[in-house]
């Protein structure tokens, strides 16, 4: 019987494409996090290393760094935030262009053309070491062009999940989706711990070999929507017994209890994509876009910044630090989730959001200030902070995204998903840029001005979104 090949089909295809965007976007965050971890072994204290006896030169300060990072101990904190903000710039730039590009080029190819040039400039990143490349232009320019391509993956895969699940459970399903986050931050901490020590080079080209990888997957297993599998389904079905083309296809489109799913008729490919103004228009999308930009601007900047303050105020090697560091994600995971599962409970995204921001803003002056204290309170502290800081965000790009990108006033132009997601995720990506830059400037000053201004953006996130009447989409 079709219909009932068609709802285990659906059935079977919606857990798959859930954890095949789970495994896309994992892929993509893993291999983002190795400068966070390589950026101790760039610059380090050679004064408490024993220095080799065979080693040319003469200075005894920066023998073990890396150049240009460890030419001046004056600057390389802005070397570094230079490096990080040549990813995050172009990142929040082509983010505003992926999700126009990405309503009218399959999501298939879109992917797969995307992680395969993410792993290429991962790659390119790490050979600097082997190829003995000292030039900031350099790792600036391949980090540039990796936060280019690396825009290609999350309104694609957003656009995927949206395509497959309704709102109903949307918040807690992408909640536990979202994970991959913090999945990929860990699996990226971990391996690039493993070559930090002796050769950082292969922290970096490990990752892109992976990711590359999972390119490779997403060509051949993707399915981007119901709407695509049914097609599949119907020509495969039509080619042995054609008199079913156009027996059962209305009874198909209208089956009971699919009402998110197979809803979707062929002709809905041909709806025209929404425009960036028309997206911009749609209630909540700009109060929300300002809301990601300053708690995102928070998740970046422990992202990048938190294995080296772990390791200057803690005194860790790079690979402990790094590995410290990963209890922030982890914390992250389980915010997510508790994010996802309250809104969807209440029926209001942008109360959960708040809350967790306004709790998150005293954690995150305890943890400067009492965090060190002790391994239990370092790790209770991480956990905490990472919870409430990722879990509005986590919400926001995922759940607040698909809910905006679906919103009863587009009636039913379900095209304009890639676009929303990608005017939310680049804006929040300003505040991504932003954070890592800032506390490349700050730090020289202190590691607690550094956590006054995280501080600072916490609670004007709060403010933002506490300003609008929208309290989200709420649940059908």
């Amino acid at each position: 019987d079709l219909v009932a090949l068609l709802l285990l089909s659906l059935s079977r295809y919606r857990g798959f494409t859930l954890f095949l965007t789970f495994l896309f976007y994992t892929s993509y965050h893993l291999s983002r996090k190795p400068i966070s971890i390589v950026k101790s072994q760039l610059h380090r204290n050679c004064s408490t290393l024993i220095r080799p006896p065979n080693l040319n030169g003469t200075d005894n300060e920066t023998w073990c760094d890396w150049a240009p990072f460890g030419e001046s101990s004056d600057n390389y904190q802005t070397l570094f935030g230079a490096v990080d903000n040549s990813f995050l710039v172009a990142y929040a730039i082509g983010m505003f262009f992926s999700g126009i590009f990405g309503e009218r080029v399959p999501l298939r190819y879109y992917l797969t053309i995307g992680m395969l040039l993410s792993g290429l400039f991962t790659c390119l990143f790490g050979l600097g070491f082997y190829l003995n490349i000292h030039s900031i232009w350099y790792y600036a320019f391949v980090q540039a062009m990796n936060g280019l391509v690396q825009t290609t993956g999350w309104p694609a895969v957003v656009a995927c999940v949206g395509n497959w699940f309704g709102k109903g459970k949307r918040g807690f399903i992408m909640g536990v989706w979202n994970s991959h986050t913090s999945v990929g931050n860990i699996l990226g901490s971990l391996i690039a711990g493993v070559f930090v020590s002796s050769a950082w080079g292969m922290s970096f080209i490990v990752p892109g070999i992976i990711i590359a990888s999972t390119g490779v997957l997403c060509f051949f297993f993707l399915v981007e929507s119901e709407s695509d599998l049914l097609a599949r389904i119907l020509k495969e079905d039509n080619e042995k017994e054609p008199l079913l083309q156009n027996s059962s296809s209305n009874e198909i489109f209208s089956s009971p209890g699919q009402s998110n799913s197979i809803s979707s008729e062929p002709a809905e490919e041909h709806t025209k994509a929404i425009s960036f103004c028309g997206a911009l228009r749609i209630p909540g999308v700009m109060e929300f876009s300002l809301c990601l930009l300053f708690a995102k601007l928070v998740s970046y900047t422990f992202l990048y910044w938190l294995p080296l303050y772990i390791a200057n105020v803690a005194h860790f090697d790079p690979k402990e630090a790094g590995d410290m560091s990963t209890l922030f994600d982890v914390g992250g995971i389980v915010g997510g989730i508790v994010a996802g599962l309250v809104s969807d409970q209440t029926g209001g995204r942008a109360s959960t959001c708040c809350v967790m921001l306004i709790l998150a803003a005293p954690m995150l002056f305890l943890y400067n200030h009492i965090g060190q204290y002790s391994l239990a309170t370092t790790i209770g502290m991480l956990l905490v902070c990472g919870a409430l800081v990722n879990g509005p965000y986590a919400l926001i790009t995922t759940a607040v995204s698909a809910d905006l990108g679906t919103h009863e006033s587009l009636r039913g132009n379900s095209r304009a998903l890639s676009t929303v997601t990608a005017i939310i995720d680049g804006t929040g990506s300003i505040g991504a840029a932003l954070g890592p830059l800032l506390a490349g400037l700050i730090s020289p000053t202190g590691w607690n001005n550094v956590f006054f201004m995280l501080v600072t953006a916490d609670i004007l996130a709060c403010l933002v979104k506490g300003a609008t009447p929208v309290d989200c989409v709420q649940n059908e």
